[in-house]
């Protein structure tokens, strides 16, 4: 079956239309943003501070990460992301870098292995920043996807 070229140009715009709406839809589910708020409470063992946080940190379904938080009352000596269940201490997997202000952010080209991705899959990755205080963090939040 032979279509006219009006036809043509029609059904060849309804495609490019349709996979742009695809690749959009496969654009919108890959990245996870997670607002973060970390306070002493969710340490382990919990802190008492007044110290908090809050940002965004994103992980993409090709297990890059990007983000950053910022801290407010105290001065941070270090920060990462870490496995580790809510209520439970786990290895440091990402150094957050320090930049002014109490921003910490997380460094270009970071990337999860396949387990450390599972792990943040079922909630089991969080984020801290220690301080001179509380060498082992002062304040946490849960990475829940």
């Amino acid at each position: 079956m032979k279509l006219s070229a009006g036809c043509s140009r029609v059904l060849s715009g309804r495609i490019a239309v349709a996979a742009a709406g695809l690749l959009l839809a496969a654009a919108s589910v890959e990245a996870k943003d997670v607002k973060v708020a970390l306070t002493g409470a969710e340490e382990t063992p919990a802190v008492t501070t007044s110290a908090s946080g809050t940002g965004t940190i994103t992980v993409n379904e090709d297990k890059s990460v990007s983000g950053s938080i910022k801290t407010q009352g105290m001065k941070g000596t270090a920060a990462h992301i870490h496995t580790g269940a809510p209520g439970e201490s786990g290895p440091p997997i990402i150094t957050l870098t320090q930049g002014a202000d109490g921003t910490w952010t997380v460094p270009a080209g970071s990337k999860l292995t396949d387990e450390q991705y599972a792990s943040f899959k079922s909630g089991k990755l969080y984020v801290n920043v220690h301080s001179a205080e509380h060498p082992p963090g002062e304040i946490r939040a849960q990475l829940k996807p």
